[in-house]
């Protein structure tokens, strides 16, 4: 598992690339080619989740139930 701050620069490359309409991106000693930008986004969105479990930051869902009796 990569540290958060390999996680956040390989996001900040990949949203350059989005950008840019870039298709291949490079990070450290590593060359990616994407094939197209649905591809980049669906990394982008794995990134975002690894980010989210390191953090705890996933999505924070809350209910308020009420309940109302007719007399």
């Amino acid at each position: 598992m990569a540290t958060l701050q390999q996680l956040y620069a390989r996001r900040e490359t990949l949203l350059a690339a989005l950008a840019s309409g870039a298709q291949t991106v490079q990070h450290a000693d590593t060359s990616v080619t994407y094939r197209s930008v649905d591809q980049i986004r669906t990394a982008l969105a794995s990134i975002e989740n690894d980010i989210a479990n390191i953090t705890n930051t996933g999505i924070v869902r809350s209910y308020k139930l009420t309940s109302h009796k007719d007399l």
